[in-house]
């Protein structure tokens, strides 16, 4: 049996398994805090548990692949599997995969444990589709809240404009 190792007080190594402590993921408005990842000596991909994955994105694990409502993405499982992962008994689900194959921009700050990811574009389409756009607001040249909900049913033209 290997012995515990601490590695800058952030990745453990235990029976051959490298565990980063915690990370925290961006998505949708929400901060979710993950206890426990596994370690991808590239940096480049985030790997949770499949209870973690859903918390995260709402994809959910199936023997037929990764779902999220009609959305089903094949994951073939195997030790070496750019996917998925079994290590010493637990499954380690790669998030930064699928959202490379899902099309899904993402930021991240490994050192950190820090990963933002952006909306699903799949999921995204729906409002495409309908040509509805999501409802927000902002405050008009007087400081009132305007909401878009507020003109529906009207022609609206939003101009926005940045200095930099």
């Amino acid at each position: 049996m290997r012995s515990l190792v601490v590695l800058a007080g952030a990745a453990i190594a235990v029976m051959g398994v490298n565990r980063v402590d915690a990370a925290v993921v961006l998505h949708e408005g929400r901060t979710i805090e993950v206890s426990q990842t596994l370690a991808d000596p590239s940096g480049k991909d985030l790997w949770v548990s499949p209870a973690d994955l859903t918390r995260i994105n709402g994809f959910v694990l199936k023997p037929e692949g990764a779902c999220l409502a009609e959305i089903c993405i094949p994951m073939p499982r195997g030790d070496d599997h750019s996917m998925v992962q079994t290590r010493e008994g637990a499954t380690w689900f790669n998030v930064t995969g699928l959202a490379r194959k899902l099309g899904q921009s993402y930021v991240s700050d490994a050192e950190k444990g820090v990963w933002s990811f952006a909306e699903i574009p799949q999921v995204r389409g729906a409002q495409l589709q309908s040509a509805v756009a999501p409802d927000f607001a902002l405050k008009d040249r007087t400081g009132k809240l305007v909401h878009l909900s507020d003109f529906r049913g009207k022609k609206v033209l939003l101009k926005t404009w940045a200095s930099w």
